[in-house]
């Protein structure tokens, strides 16, 4: 299952095309969720979402999906909603209808029209370090 993004290789971007994992619709996961490669959520996550310091990964949260926590990943795009601050050493895809109630640090960043954002926008001062 690809995440959709076509233009990821034409720009070299080493963002994760698979998903290794799903918290699927109708699912909550309780507590921190730690995760290598790619992650999808379709679901609901209360509490903190980390990728693994060993491999990079791409959390994609889906348009129902939510994180009630900080995230903490490499790539990320968000389709439904974070509750909590982001860092994301490499790039940040808020998609139309997407919305963050948080800080978002960010190596680069791409907002579509009608994503919100409810803090500040940080940009990473040194590359490739997930705070």
């Amino acid at each position: 299952m690809r995440f959709g993004r076509t233009s990821s290789k034409q720009r070299g971007d080493p963002v994760q095309e698979r998903i290794d994992c799903l918290v699927g619709a109708g699912t909550t996961v309780t507590g921190d969720l730690t995760f290598a490669g790619g992650l999808r959520i379709d679901g609901r996550v209360e509490g903190d979402v980390v990728v693994s310091s060993v491999v990079p990964g791409t959390l994609v949260i889906g348009d129902e999906g939510s994180v009630a926590g900080d995230v903490r990943v490499s790539h990320l795009i968000v389709f439904g909603r974070v509750l909590g601050t982001v860092y994301a050493s490499g790039l940040v895809d808020l998609r139309a209808g997407a919305q963050v109630d948080g800080d978002v640090h960010y190596g680069a960043i791409e907002i579509d029209k009608g994503a919100v954002v409810e803090g500040h926008l940080v940009k990473h001062k040194t590359a490739g370090a997930i705070q």
